[in-house]
């Protein structure tokens, strides 16, 4: 190859976005989906960059059925790979990006992902009487041991209640005074005396280090103002073997919620909130698409785990 294809090749390579993709496809075989979701970005923005990198040779397009995977094309020379390799040694974003990917191709894996999201579907499209999920959330509480949990961003306490049917104790955390005094007075009619109601926020809860054994947040990271630290904070109060429980908006486009709803955040991307939970120190990560809305906005909701098994953040 001359010197002025591979000077060519170089320039293209040189926007670091397309320098990130080449990376990544010089590791796996993705599609357009996937690298978006890895990055974030506009569809129409990747697929721009993968058509310049294949016009330039570097990468290749193989179909199969609807979906085309994208390659990192054999038999580049190695001044350009030994090129890449010393920009992306030096790319900040580059251990997020193979991090991304890792949990991509896992996601692709995970067959059991895509059963539940079917059934999903079907749940409540026909009428048996009895059936609810209101119901079902009952009976499965039942089976977990009795434990301490938190609760943040509890609001009224609805959550906070049920919680306290089956726990040792639940600390409730909100940083609405009124809902707080709401949420007390409601647990006090129903008789609940295992519920420790606190005025706090979720970045800086009022609970001491390793006091619960689970941590939920419910439609509430949205609304945190630093949603890492609210992460970091929650691993600071689990008990070593403890864990944490995320249910959030999927990323949408819906503006009007930040005014309807004061959220803060308009969800988090799968990869993104994955992320959020490893780099705040937690392992044994998951976080799995569990329902979607068929009404506009088309609301999803994504459902995170992840667990405390050390003593340092």
């Amino acid at each position: 190859m001359s010197s002025g294809k591979v000077l060519g090749l170089l320039r293209v390579m040189a926007e670091p976005t397309r320098m990130r993709i080449l990376g990544l496809l010089r590791e796996a075989e993705l599609t357009v989906v996937e690298l978006q979701e890895i990055f974030g970005m506009r569809q129409s923005r990747i697929s721009a960059h993968l058509s310049l990198l294949r016009r330039s040779g570097l990468v290749v397009q193989r179909r199969l059925g609807r979906k085309s995977y994208y390659s990192f094309a054999e038999g580049v020379v190695g001044e350009v790979e030994r090129a890449m390799d010393l920009a992306l040694k030096d790319m900040p974003e580059r251990e997020r990006d193979r991090e991304a990917l890792k949990f991509v191709m896992r996601k692709r894996k995970d067959r059991a992902m895509e059963y539940f999201n079917r059934l999903a579907g079907r749940f409540g499209r026909t009428y048996i009487p009895g059936r609810s999920w209101r119901a079902l959330a009952h009976g499965l509480l039942r089976l977990v041991p009795p434990m301490d949990v938190a609760d943040m961003g509890c609001g009224e306490g609805i959550l906070t209640q049920l919680l306290a049917r089956r726990a040792r104790r639940v600390i409730g955390v909100d940083n609405s005074p009124d809902m707080v005094a709401y949420a007390r007075r409601l647990a006090t009619e129903n008789g609940i005396q295992n519920i420790d109601f606190r005025l706090g926020d979720m970045e800086a809860p009022p609970i001491e280090d390793n006091e619960v054994d689970l941590v939920i947040f419910s439609q509430a990271l949205h609304h945190a103002a630093n949603p890492p630290q609210a992460l970091r904070e929650a691993w600071r109060i689990l008990r070593i073997g403890g864990r944490i429980l995320i249910l959030d908006l999927a990323a949408h486009n819906c503006e009007e919620a930040r005014e309807l709803y004061a959220d803060v955040w308009l969800g988090f991307r799968e990869t993104e909130l994955f992320e959020l939970l490893t780099r705040s120190g937690y392992e044994e990560v998951e976080v799995t698409e569990v329902s979607a809305e068929r009404k506009p906005p088309g609301f999803r909701t994504l459902l995170g785990f992840g667990m405390k098994v050390a003593r340092a953040c």
